[in-house]
């Protein structure tokens, strides 16, 4: 008991004056470097990153200068448009706020998505846990990410996690709230679903499948039956002529 208690003790002053080192940093370039040190004292990640979203709902760079993995992937065709079918860019859109555990938040048939296969796997992520930090001219999200062959975070360390995110949250949106601002495009819309033969409907649940949700969470969502998912999913894909959710997602979104 008295080992536990002494090994608890050591990583709370090392969190403690790992914090101190990035209040100290707080409106200046090496601030997201040592908060970033400061939580690797409280769990194990390889990856800590972040991305804003405007108010029309369009994703920018937030904190991405220290990318484990290809850039490519995870930043560049995430801002191209992947990041519409994200469960956190979600999140954000839907007015959440606090803690966001990726396997806990993403719909039943994520893993299944062709989003998942081409994007997500793609970047080496096996697990992610993200904070919304509320910014002056938008919201944003700092992801800590488990990569490669790393488990996935503990029960224990989204607790730890979830304990320090007030602190957390106040520090980064302290930082973040100035520096960060739009570029002239920050008006521009985002990405989204359309089809000029789909009904709104239609294209709402379109919309579900590419995010990975199955029939029965599709109509838990919208309030309809499963058989009437089904029934409009026919219909939506014999108008646009395919069978698959490959085919699907080629259509709308493989060219971002």
């Amino acid at each position: 008991m008295a080992a536990r208690s002494g090994a608890a003790g050591a990583y709370v002053d090392l969190w403690h004056s790992g914090l101190a080192e990035a209040v100290a940093a707080l409106g200046e370039p090496a601030f997201p470097e040592a908060l970033e040190r400061s939580l690797r004292h409280l769990v194990s990640f390889e990856m800590m990153n972040g991305f804003a979203y405007a108010p029309g709902g369009k994703a920018f760079d937030l904190d991405n200068a220290r990318i484990v993995g290809d850039r490519t992937t995870i930043v560049d065709h995430y801002l191209a448009g992947a990041y519409i079918l994200d469960p956190f860019y979600d999140a954000v859109r839907s007015g959440r706020d606090g803690v966001l555990v990726m396997r806990r938040l993403a719909p039943d048939r994520f893993a299944e998505t062709e989003y998942y296969r081409r994007h997500y796997r793609a970047t080496g992520i096996v697990d992610e846990i993200g904070f919304i930090l509320k910014l002056r001219h938008a919201d944003a999200v700092l992801s800590l990410s488990r990569m490669g062959d790393a488990r996935p975070f503990s029960n224990r360390d989204i607790t730890r996690l979830e304990s320090a995110a007030p602190l957390l949250k106040a520090l980064a949106e302290r930082h973040w709230r100035e520096r960060f601002t739009l570029p002239g495009e920050d008006e521009r819309a985002a990405p989204t679903i359309s089809h000029p033969l789909l009904s709104k409907r239609e294209l709402e649940i379109v919309t579900l499948i590419l995010k990975g949700h199955s029939s029965y969470s599709i109509a838990a969502t919208l309030g309809l039956s499963p058989n009437t998912v089904k029934v409009h999913r026919r219909q939506a894909y014999a108008k646009l002529t395919i069978s698959s959710q490959a085919e699907l997602f080629h259509l709308f979104l493989s060219r971002r």
